[in-house]
């Protein structure tokens, strides 16, 4: 219980910081964050990317998609994330916590076809373990044996990246972690 009363009140303070920057520092921010993506070498070898599409001011990655990859952006059903395939000007609809979503016709993608994991997080730290919005979406999917060896990356504003979190038994740690500032490659 202790643990999850620190989780909710580090989770109010980083996204109050976040939705308080400046559009401008925002832009700037976000523009770093994929150029460090784009020159990163999983992200360049990567075929199908899973990806997010931003809320609440998180790090926008969107000038990333472009046709030179596969992309997957997920669907909330029940308490599991359901994974679909999605292009560039292919439509989109908002899904029940607000957040843009594929088509539910879209071709749904499986696990064996993915190469690489964009997380969005409030927060990480320097070993891997990242703070999420609470919904267990992401713990449930990194748990599962199908998901959990795709190389994953959180994405996150270097004043997100903490030296340590609250961490909990299912918490699995990212593969790396990108800010505005560096990549953080984490070795287990």
């Amino acid at each position: 219980m202790k643990q999850r009363i620190l989780k909710n009140e580090l989770r109010k303070k980083i996204i109050k910081k976040r939705e308080s920057l400046l559009k401008e520092d925002w832009e700037e921010k976000n523009r770093k964050i994929c150029k460090n993506l784009h020159q990163y070498f999983l992200f360049k070898e990567a075929k199908t990317i899973l990806a997010y599409f931003p809320i609440r001011q998180e790090p926008d990655i969107t000038s990333l998609f472009s046709t030179e990859h596969n992309w997957g952006f997920s669907r909330c059903v029940g308490k599991s994330l359901i994974w679909h395939s999605w292009q560039p000007n292919d439509p989109l609809i908002t899904g029940k916590y607000g957040i843009l979503e594929p088509s539910p016709n879209a071709p749904i993608i499986t696990a064996e076809t993915v190469d690489l994991i964009l997380v969005p997080a409030v927060a990480c730290d320097y070993k891997g373990y990242r703070l999420g919005y609470g919904g267990g979406f992401y713990d449930r999917l990194l748990n599962s044996p199908q998901w959990s060896s795709i190389p994953t990356i959180g994405i996150i504003f270097e004043f997100a990246l903490l030296s340590q979190l609250p961490c909990e038994l299912w918490d699995q740690k990212l593969k790396a972690i990108c800010t505005e500032d560096k990549i953080l490659s984490i070795y287990t």
